[in-house]
């Protein structure tokens, strides 16, 4: 059997050193790389749970605050509704004690431009005679507004007495009382807000009792004076009516 030389051997006893070296540090990069891969899963799984847990509490928040919120909302509207009951019944109570000192002692009103002092009981007599006037219980009514302004002659509702009464009196066919009631309240008050329905009323009780002329001399000033009302109007075609 040939012998190899001793240099040889010494050369693949080398190669087979680096070899098995090789191989372990192969083996061992394997074996860290698996190992590096097993960790990081572990870690990403840690990661979820974690983030899944931190969303569940953050919704969880949420929805407490969303509850808070709702019933702060609703302690709120209790809160508002609250005062505003409060208000109206301030409101309430202190008209009702207006008006009971009003039923007690004389105030000063003003109504419909005219001011004055009422005494008590005057607006309940003029009230009164107003609902049986309203109720179509006219002879009530005017008798009711021609009692008012004989016991209350300064009081700033006889304007508004003086109309109603002589529009009562109209409704009545009492032709003659309603022209002198009626120009009694534009002689008194020639600048009250009722003016341009008394004068209409006055008109159309002219033309009942037969008096054309006056009726339309009435009809006339109304729409020179007071050509943006419906009165105006009204006595425009009430002219054009009457031949």
């Amino acid at each position: 059997m040939r012998t190899l030389p001793h240099s040889f051997k010494q050369t693949l006893s080398r190669a087979f050193c680096l070899s098995a070296a090789a191989l372990c540090l192969s083996a061992s990069s394997n074996a860290w790389a698996l190992f590096a891969d097993d960790d990081a899963r572990k870690a990403i799984l840690e990661l979820r749970k974690t983030l899944a847990t931190t969303q569940l509490d953050l919704q969880s928040q949420i929805e407490k605050l969303k509850t808070d919120n709702a019933e702060l909302r609703g302690k709120i509207e209790n809160l508002e509704k609250q005062g505003d009951d409060i208000s109206t019944s301030q409101k309430t109570y202190y008209q009702d004690l207006d008006n009971r000192l009003g039923n007690f002692e004389p105030r000063t009103a003003t109504i419909e431009g005219v001011s004055g002092t009422v005494q008590p009981g005057e607006k309940k007599a003029y009230d009164d005679a107003l609902k049986a006037f309203q109720a179509g219980n006219l002879k009530k009514a005017d008798e009711g507004f021609s009692a008012f302004v004989n016991r209350y002659p300064k009081s700033p509702y006889v304007p508004l007495a003086l109309f109603w009464s002589g529009n009562s009196k109209y409704a009545n066919k009492d032709y003659t009382g309603a022209v002198a009631q009626l120009q009694s309240l534009i002689k008194r008050y020639p600048n009250h807000p009722r003016i341009p329905s008394a004068m209409l009323t006055l008109g159309n009780a002219q033309l009942e009792s037969g008096n054309k002329a006056a009726a339309k001399k009435t009809f006339g000033e109304i729409i020179s004076k007071y050509p943006d009302t419906e009165a105006a109007k009204d006595a425009q075609q009430l002219i054009a009516a009457t031949k």
